[in-house]
């Protein structure tokens, strides 16, 4: 028996980026509330292991996870997968845009394909999930929408262009469809983490104490640390979707949640 205290017990949620350190935590956080989850990313080995690994953990949980391996900036992938997952699991009611790519550098060394790339699954494949979904949210008169941004959408970043702004795009759709979607009973939110320990954050650095810098602060790169000194965990980022997703954020939407531990000072 779950404690659903969120209106999640037997709801049906996709998550795009479920292999991912984010993504993943937001699958098991789902799940042990009580929902049916469509796990979506580009590696399907990665995600039957954590499906195996939710499955065999004896966490109490909801319903079924079925594995859909797609890339979400491909439109015919995604066509195909929200009608297999609807086919598979019944209709969806929440949908997480989990899924994103870090090409880091100055602009002088970007090249086409670095943005391109960064794009295609940043803001791309946002809009691709949020218009597949949202087209069958609609005559069913509700669902809720969390993005996963960042915060360095809103405050700039050195050697983070191309990532910055294709959460600030991505950031930008998601309220816009919020406002349109409103009428017909749909939620659409942002979350925006700051550094966060996952394998996109800690594949960045090297050697003993590399964490520091992002905790402390680098003023040459006009970068304050985090006041509460420590990086986010996978599950900081995975509450606050969970809260946007249930009943109890019921009257909110076109909403920005930042989780960074006050990195950017609230802005």
């Amino acid at each position: 028996m779950t404690n659903d205290i969120n209106g999640m017990n037997g709801k049906v949620a996709l998550v795009t980026g479920a292999a991912g350190g984010i993504g993943s935590e937001i699958v098991r956080a789902l799940h042990a509330q009580g929902a049916t989850v469509g796990l979506v990313d580009r590696a399907p080995g990665a995600l039957d292991e954590l499906v195996a690994d939710i499955e065999e953990s004896g966490v109490p949980g909801g319903g079924r996870l079925l594995a859909l391996p797609a890339d979400v900036s491909d439109p015919a992938q995604v066509t195909a997968l929200v009608d297999l997952a609807e086919a598979e699991l019944g209709p969806i009611d929440h949908l997480v845009n989990a899924a994103g790519v870090l090409r880091p550098g100055p602009v002088g060394k970007l090249t086409e394909e670095d943005w391109h790339d960064t794009f295609a699954v940043n803001a791309t494949g946002v809009f691709l999930l949020c218009r597949a979904v949202s087209a069958r949210m609609v005559p069913r008169g509700g669902g809720a929408i969390v993005t996963i941004a960042s915060n360095a959408a809103r405050t700039a970043r050195t050697d983070m262009a191309a990532y910055a702004a294709s959460k600030a795009a991505a950031q930008a759709f998601t309220k816009c469809l919020g406002l349109e979607l409103a009428r017909h009973g749909i939620r659409c939110n942002v979350v925006a983490p700051g550094s966060t320990d996952t394998p996109m954050l800690t594949s960045l650095w090297s050697g003993e104490g590399a964490e520091r810098p992002s905790i402390d602060g680098v003023l040459d790169s006009f970068r304050v640390g985090i006041p509460t000194g420590r990086l986010a965990l996978p599950r900081d980022v995975a509450e606050a979707v969970l809260f946007l997703l249930s009943d109890r954020a019921a009257h909110i939407t076109l909403q920005d949640l930042t989780v960074d531990g006050g990195a950017t000072l609230g802005v």
